[in-house]
């Protein structure tokens, strides 16, 4: 199984608007394991940076003046991406911007999905957090991944912070490391495991008094009635049922 974990960055917050894509980071797993593949290229989007956007991100105009187009590495990218599933946090927004790039490269580009699958992570969390934040640095807090790099957003460094999330999320492997060193959700399961000794004292064997006796003996009836014959209860032998 190959999965790309994708984020951008962005001049502002519309396609529609005219706004473009100025980042785009991708990290390759294969199996769940990081191969070392990247893709990150930085993009000259042919117009100004919103102050907002680059408030985020601290990419600013005169460092994308230099930069490629997204034409001149759309090629690259699709085959990079290409028969993946590519993880996206908020992946309509991602989406929507890099359909919007290749929409201006003419109707043989198609969209994102003609070339991928797509899953969106923010979904996933809601789905496994009902009523919890579930914005990326949320996640790392619940899943203790270290995000203590992440002081403006970066397409490439959020990708990697992503699958580390996604892979604690998922409950597989939770860190990236590729050595033996790696920590499985299987490993933290057994390492939760203690055996039981043969040395500790009995368990304790509280008996019901008359009173709960009486009203247990009336639940029965009840559920006879209910039931229209005898309970399974009392279809066991005594000592079954002590």
């Amino acid at each position: 199984m190959r999965q790309i974990i994708l984020d951008t960055e962005t001049t502002g917050l519309e396609p529609a608007d005219g706004h473009r894509v100025i980042e785009i980071g991708c990290y390759e797993l294969e199996q769940r394991r990081p191969t070392g593949r990247t893709f990150h290229e930085y993009l000259n989007p042919g117009r100004p940076v919103d102050p907002e956007a680059a408030a985020v991100h601290g990419i600013s105009d005169a460092f994308l003046s230099d930069k490629p187009r997204f034409a001149d590495v759309a090629q690259d990218f699709i085959a990079f991406v290409g028969g993946a599933e590519v993880v996206i946090h908020n992946a309509p927004f991602d989406v929507g911007f890099l359909d919007h790039e290749l929409a201006r490269l003419g109707e043989a580009w198609g969209c994102l999905t003609d070339h991928c699958q797509i899953l969106d992570s923010l979904e996933l969390a809601r789905r496994r957090h009902p009523g919890q934040r579930n914005s990326l640095d949320a996640l790392c807090r619940r899943y203790s991944v270290d995000n203590s790099s992440r002081a403006l957003h970066g397409a490439l460094l959020d990708a990697e912070i992503l699958a580390d999330v996604y892979l604690a999320m998922t409950g597989g492997q939770v860190g990236l490391g590729l050595g033996a060193e790696e920590t499985t959700g299987a490993a933290l399961t057994a390492e939760a495991i203690r055996p039981v000794t043969t040395q500790r004292p009995a368990l304790p064997v509280i008996e019901p008094n008359e009173a709960e006796r009486e009203a247990h003996e009336a639940w029965l009836e009840r559920l006879d009635q209910a039931a229209g014959g005898a309970c399974v209860w009392r279809t066991l032998p005594a000592e079954e049922r002590a």
